[in-house]
């Protein structure tokens, strides 16, 4: 796929590093025309310059730039409207055939790009390339920016460029994770192909971001991870002939689990709804049986001392309570967020321009249509955003969150005691009616042929033993920190993780003691910030 076209930017990048050295120069240069006054937003330069040594507004400089241009840029709203107001033609092009409106998106000057179309800017205005302001903007990541076009003003997201290009498109390609999460959010077409039959999708595998990927792979369809563009390339593929490896497999394995199993009957995202509960619930029941016939009731085995069998009694007795626990972990609601089934266009949470001071782009959610609250997020298996979302578990079918992380924690507990308990009674059973005064090779010899049936016991319980006791010990530090394994897992992703120096800080961890005593007593960690 020849990636030339979306190498070329448009003019508004040079315009933009332009701007930045202007103002960044402001205090060395000094202001000597109208340009340079729009440029630092020097509104009584400008007014000397045009009233009382009667300069122009309506023309251009030496570059094709207009004054217009450099206060849209700067975000300069009182000059816009000075200009605009004295002979400054709002719609007048540069060279590139670009709008103040054009120069506006590139730094996201939402003040000023409210004067300019409220004085009659043409918000649908193209240059050579094609590009509208919410190209320019997709190109920018200015997200704001285009919630606030979008929202107020109605500018078409849909839009293509010469290229068959739209925004999202721009936006994939660049990476801006928090743009496609809002083109989503207004339901844009994620399935669009441009001139070289490429879909946003390729695009983003072009850069390598991860993120940007797995955003477009949950919010579009299968047939879009299988679509080629004009080389013959998929996303996947392409990924790879770019080097990056890691997302080409992300790429393969996103398109194999939805693929359709057993004759199509039933799905790779069927099937990973349904996960392994089942399986570990039978799992449990053989184990019982097993534990049952081959250690308490075995062959060559003494009689059951009141100890252990009382130890038993209560082993036994825990495993089934460990059963309905497991039952509760997976049909409990683990704290789902009600989604917005209406009309987004009717009831548009950000309809109100100062809402997007209260939030991170992050928090939208494009499948559910809300603004999630802080350390949610949405399961892709379970189609719902989760609040205080900790992770998705095959073995209990369900996610772990705020409605139901008390009930897997008991859960892991339970499970761990079990296993511990049914390890020390077989291996106590085993040397108890054993001859062999030591541990050796030759005790694990004759243990194996004397009690086979207790062996493969002991070996599947060692296994579980294991796992559960490695996720009980991660869940207590985290229960402990008052962090998720989501938020461990993905720290870089979220703001409110990382300190001013980058790092990790948390900001819910209120020390170990008060971080336990709130699970204790409500089930879950505080959301209140330290």
């Amino acid at each position: 796929m020849a990636a030339q076209g979306l190498e070329i930017e448009s003019a508004s990048r040079s315009t933009a590093d332009q701007g930045s050295v202007a103002q960044s120069c402001s205090s060395i240069h000094p202001i000597l025309d109208v340009f340079s006054a729009a440029a630092y937003g020097d509104l009584p330069k400008l007014r000397k310059f045009v009233e009382e040594d009667k300069a122009s507004l309506a023309n251009p400089d030496g570059n094709g730039y207009y004054a217009l241009q450099w206060a849209a840029l700067n975000n300069f709203a009182d000059v816009v409207l000075y200009i605009v107001e004295h002979g400054g033609n709002v719609n007048a092009a540069d060279n590139m055939q670009q709008t103040a409106l054009h120069w506006a998106a590139v730094r996201g000057s939402i003040a000023a790009a409210d004067v300019l179309l409220d004085c009659g800017a043409r918000l649908e205005a193209v240059d050579l390339f094609g590009y509208r302001a919410v190209h320019v903007a997709a190109q920018y990541g200015q997200t704001g920016f285009l919630n606030h076009i979008i929202s107020k003003y109605g500018a078409d997201f849909e839009a293509l460029d010469n290229d068959g290009r739209s925004a999202l498109h721009w936006a994939a390609y660049k990476g801006f994770t928090d743009t496609i999460r809002l083109f989503l959010f207004r339901n844009a077409y994620t399935g669009g192909q441009d001139k070289e039959r490429s879909t946003p999708l390729h695009w983003a595998a072009v850069s390598g971001n991860v993120e940007a990927c797995m955003i477009l792979v949950h919010a579009g369809t299968k047939q879009e991870l299988m679509l080629r563009d004009k080389s013959g390339f998929t996303p996947a593929l392409l990924a790879a002939s770019r080097g990056h490896h890691h997302v080409s497999q992300i790429l393969k394995n996103s398109a194999k689990t939805r693929w359709n199993l057993c004759g199509g009957k039933i799905s790779g995202e069927k099937m990973a709804k349904i996960g392994y509960a089942p399986f570990l619930f039978l799992v449990m029941i053989i184990l019982t049986v097993l534990f049952i016939t081959t250690v308490l009731n075995g062959p060559n085995f003494p009689r059951l001392t009141a100890a252990v069998g009382i130890w038993s009694w209560i082993g036994i007795s825990l495993l089934f309570y460990s059963i309905l626990m497991l039952h509760r972990c997976s049909s409990k609601d683990p704290g789902y967020i009600k989604k917005n089934s209406g009309d987004p266009d009717a009831n548009d949470p950000l309809l109100d321009v100062d809402s997007a001071l209260t939030f991170n782009w992050s928090q939208l959610c494009p499948t559910c249509k809300i603004i999630r609250p802080v350390r949610s997020k949405h399961c892709p298996t379970c189609d719902h955003c989760i609040e205080q979302f900790d992770h998705h578990c095959p073995w209990i079918s369900n996610c772990v969150g705020k409605g139901n992380k008390w009930d897997f924690f008991v859960l892991i507990c339970m499970g761990t005691t079990v296993t511990w308990m049914g390890a020390a009674i077989t291996i106590y059973r085993m040397w108890a009616g054993s001859m062999e005064p030591t541990f050796s090779w030759r005790w694990v010899r004759l243990m194996t042929s004397e009690h086979q049936g207790a062996v493969v016991f002991l070996v599947f319980d060692l296994l579980v033993l294991a796992g559960v006791t490695t996720l009980t010990v991660t869940q207590s530090y985290q229960i402990a920190r008052n962090i998720t394994t989501n938020e461990l897992s993905n720290a870089a992703r979220y703001a409110y993780l990382r300190g001013s120096d980058g790092r990790l800080r948390n900001p819910y961890n209120r020390g170990w003691r008060r971080n336990c005593t709130d699970f204790i007593v409500n089930g879950h960690g505080s959301d209140e910030l330290m």
